[in-house]
């Protein structure tokens, strides 16, 4: 699936047309299925993605305030960490490549290769300090440089929970990002 079938349809939609939703607008996560496709069977209907986006957002906030059980926990890094590491040469998702491809820009090789380095040091220093999580960030345009600059400003503040807010808020912007793309497109 590369476009988005109406939003309306959800509630009534088979499981697999649901996950395939998820996994465009998110990333493919078992996690994230499990959470999220009771939800959308027992709502009568989302008026739009924005709204279902939003509605997952908030199930992703519920578990991360009920963290404190090892199975939430889990359950909600399971989730964050289905998004692939920022500067990964292999990168399944159409969508997150595409969102990923500027920080390849071009440049001199020397250069690349250098901030390719610190950017895979980086990723490893925040999952030492993060177990289970992935640096997640709605990069949005932003070069590299500012990328790792916030990416080293998380690493520096160390605080776990803040981490899985930033990284469900940037999970919530991507995906209402990949909605509004995959609606212009259909």
């Amino acid at each position: 699936m590369t476009s988005l079938p109406p939003v309306t349809s959800l509630a009534t939609a088979n499981d697999e047309t649901i996950k395939s939703v998820l996994d465009l607008l998110f990333e493919p996560s078992e996690d994230l299925h499990v959470l999220a496709i009771p939800a959308i069977h027992d709502s009568p209907f989302f008026a739009s993605y924005t709204a279902l986006i939003e509605h997952v957002g908030a199930l992703m906030f519920q578990l991360a305030q009920s963290s404190s059980s090892p199975d939430a926990r889990a359950k909600l890094h399971g989730i964050l960490g289905s998004h692939p590491r920022l500067g990964e040469k292999k990168v399944d998702s159409a969508q997150s490549r595409a969102e990923q491809a500027h920080l390849n820009a071009p440049g001199s090789s020397g250069d690349k290769e250098e901030e390719a380095a610190k950017l895979k040091a980086l990723n490893e220093e925040y999952e030492a300090r993060f177990p289970g999580l992935r640096y997640v960030v709605f990069v949005n345009g932003r070069s590299r440089p500012v990328v790792m600059q916030n990416m080293r400003e998380r690493i520096d503040r160390g605080d776990i929970r803040a981490e899985e807010q930033e990284a469900i808020q940037a999970m919530i912007d991507i995906a209402l990002d990949r909605a509004e793309k995959l609606q212009t497109a259909s």
